[in-house]
């Protein structure tokens, strides 16, 4: 199974998992964007055992490009993981200060977040398309644990996940104009004379809205990889059709 680990030391482990041509459904993990859910629900099973877990252990959630997080518990545990129905609804952010729980987000080509914070030992995924990044889910969720679960700053380490790149995520100006009025996203807009469209780089714009809410950059790591132009990307803007990446964190 393709997935990149992120860390599998320390007190958390997280990561994404990567298309697979050579895997039932090419990998894919949704059970919303799915061909048949026992090839998903295979794929999951299969995670979890990589992990040291069950598909019994996932928490997911229902994703509506919301600005919502929630804060998942030992009760939640198995939520979503293989039902649809059980997910937890409208909510785009999961965090968690408890083990032995793998927090799950689904991306194709929206920003997938990874962020810890050992110290307060609490970790979170975040799923921010333009949308929730217009909406400022990632501050937002940041500012939650900074002043509710008295998370320092300076102790968060964040992984921006594989995207949509700015060369691909094209847009008009209604887009243009919602990350405009975030009134630092500017650096990371281009406009190309020729089509009349608008370039968008949602990860760098993700990256400055950690920044701003204290996490100093050399904390922040971001992974290049365009889910439209690379094979290992699945990509909804590419195929409506496409199947998900399951970005995944938890604490041991």
């Amino acid at each position: 199974m393709k997935k990149m680990m992120i860390r599998t030391n320390g007190n958390w482990f997280g990561g994404i998992t990567m298309k697979d041509i050579d895997a039932c459904e090419q990998n894919n993990m949704a059970l919303h964007a799915c061909l048949d859910r026992t090839d998903v629900l295979r794929n999951r099973r299969m995670l979890a055992t990589s992990l040291g877990y069950t598909a019994e252990d996932l928490v997911c959630a229902n994703q509506t490009h919301s600005a919502n997080f929630y804060k998942v518990t030992a009760a939640d545990r198995g939520r979503g993981a293989l039902d649809q129905a059980t997910a937890i609804p409208n909510t785009d952010a999961l965090y968690t200060s408890e083990r032995d729980i793998v927090l799950a987000g689904f991306m194709a080509d929206c920003v997938p977040v990874l962020l810890s914070n050992e110290p307060a030992g609490i970790v979170g995924v975040v799923h921010s398309g333009w949308q929730g990044t217009v909406k400022e889910i990632t501050p937002k969720l940041l500012k939650h644990l900074i002043e509710m679960e008295m998370c320092r700053p300076e102790d968060f380490q964040v992984f921006i996940g594989p995207a949509l790149s700015q060369e691909k995520f094209e847009v008009d100006r209604d887009v243009y104009e919602k990350f405009h009025s975030l009134g630092y996203a500017e650096p990371w807009i281009s406009f190309n004379e020729t089509t009349g469209k608008y370039h968008i780089d949602n990860q760098q714009t993700v990256k400055a809205q950690c920044e701003l809410a204290g996490i100093p950059s050399t904390n922040i790591e971001i992974n290049p990889t365009c889910t439209f132009q690379s094979d290992d990307g699945f990509s909804y803007r590419q195929d409506k059709m496409a199947g998900r990446h399951l970005a995944f964190i938890g604490l041991k």
